[in-house]
């Protein structure tokens, strides 16, 4: 996913000095350079180890497995697997604005950052609609929300966005109708996918919008049955004041967590995505005059909610602080660990 434009003449340097037809290279301070590349690699660092956290946490505990918790332990090894295999060559390409690794590998990195981000967003959308059934179904939810039904989640989530990238990238699809432009501003060290006006939208629909919208209607239907039922809860008669008040005092908490959470929830989610995939809709029809950097800081702030999930989809889960607490202070190596009950009472 790569929009492209001219590069001033100004200060003019190189990708490959020795090379006919080499792209210029962007020319930064030293004080820039070591500031991106700080809070690009502290990305990628957290990306890692908060996901590879989760993955452990659901891979190491026994009482932790569930089909939520398989749905989280593949969304983890996507945003893991983002980290290690895209984000620290996109450092570089987003740092030096020079691409050193090949064409054929720049297709297949395209592919795989298409892909990963894609298959992140579309677990998104699953744990939406298995939280759907978790607080509006309860009593039916063991019986929808089966392992063949989480089986089928994640066979979506994952072929869906590999057909679409490794197809899109290869098909070449994107550039239909923009040969003559893509030809103008190839050169070596170049590494873009440039979209024309129909797939700048089809793949914004496909990868953001369709399931981001799925995801907003749902959680704001999840946000209105909780309060409804809060209401419910806070309205029962009983015959013993305190115990009342107490209902009361549950119901408030647990309508105010309800509501910070499907707050945060899709507040990083939209705050994430949203500026990257507009950014990608709007490119062609501005004649890609996008300035390249305006792209890459989007971009990588679509790879920050990444990051986010493992903090929003783990911490805010009791268990999930308990189990990481014990793999950071190196509990899990005592005998008979894994066994130990993380659950609450409530989930």
């Amino acid at each position: 996913m790569n929009s492209s434009n001219l590069w001033s003449p100004r200060n003019v340097q190189y990708c490959f000095d020795s090379v006919n037809n080499t792209c210029p290279r962007n020319v930064r301070s030293t004080s820039s350079l070591w500031a991106m590349y700080i809070f690009m690699v502290g990305a990628i660092v957290l990306t890692m180890d908060g996901n590879m956290l989760v993955i452990i946490s659901i891979a190491y505990f026994k009482h932790l497995p569930s089909p939520t918790s398989f749905l989280i332990c593949s969304m983890a090894t996507t945003d893991f697997l983002l980290s290690f295999m895209v984000m620290p060559y996109s450092m570089i390409r987003s740092i030096e604005s020079c691409w050193y690794f090949g064409d054929r590998f720049c297709k297949i990195l395209t592919c795989c950052d298409i892909m990963l981000c894609t298959t992140s967003i579309f677990h998104l959308c699953f744990i939406s609609v298995d939280r759907y059934y978790a607080v509006c179904d309860p009593l039916y939810y063991v019986t929808k929300i089966t392992i063949p039904v989480i089986v089928l989640f994640l066979l979506i989530s994952w072929s869906v966005p590999f057909l679409f990238a490794f197809g899109l990238v290869f098909s070449e699809l994107n550039i239909v109708g923009i040969e003559e432009y893509v030809t103008s501003i190839d050169c070596c060290g170049f590494c873009a996918l440039i979209f024309n006006k129909l797939w700048g939208v089809m793949a914004s629909l496909i990868a953001f919008f369709f399931p981001g919208t799925v995801m907003v209607v749902i959680y704001v239907h999840i946000f209105t049955v909780a309060r409804k039922h809060a209401r419910q809860i806070a309205n029962i008669p009983s015959a013993i004041k305190c115990v009342s008040a107490i209902k009361n005092k549950i119901s408030t908490k647990k309508e105010n967590k309800a509501t910070k959470t499907l707050s945060i929830v899709m507040g990083v989610f939209v705050f994430c995505w949203l500026p990257f995939f507009i950014l990608t809709i709007a490119d062609p029809f501005l004649n890609f005059s996008t300035p390249e950097d305006l792209y890459n800081a989007f971009l990588w702030l679509g790879y920050c909610n990444s990051t986010c999930n493992p903090i929003i989809y783990g911490l805010f889960y009791s268990w999930f602080r308990k189990a990481f607490k014990m793999i950071v202070t190196g509990k899990i190596f005592r005998p008979d660990s894994s066994t130990l009950t993380l659950f609450p009472t409530y989930t």
